[in-house]
């Protein structure tokens, strides 16, 4: 379906940011509007961290996965 092209530093990071904004969603009441966005970010970073794919890079041709860059 979607081509793998995040790495693994890559994911990691993702995965950590996308839980902690969906975890800002929950805590801070008082963001306003900010608090949808942080949690449809959030929901976007870690479903492209655990699918390993991320629509943006596909567009662009970029790749952070080790054994696409050596492929060349």
């Amino acid at each position: 379906m979607f081509r793998n092209n995040v790495g693994g530093a890559d994911r990691i990071v993702r995965a950590i940011l996308g839980v902690a904004l969906i975890a800002a969603f929950f805590t801070y009441p008082y963001l306003g509007s900010w608090k949808w966005v942080s949690l449809i970010a959030g929901l976007i970073l870690l479903f492209t961290s655990v699918m390993s794919s991320c629509m943006i890079y596909s567009v662009l041709g970029m790749t952070t996965r080790k054994e696409d860059q050596e492929d060349g």
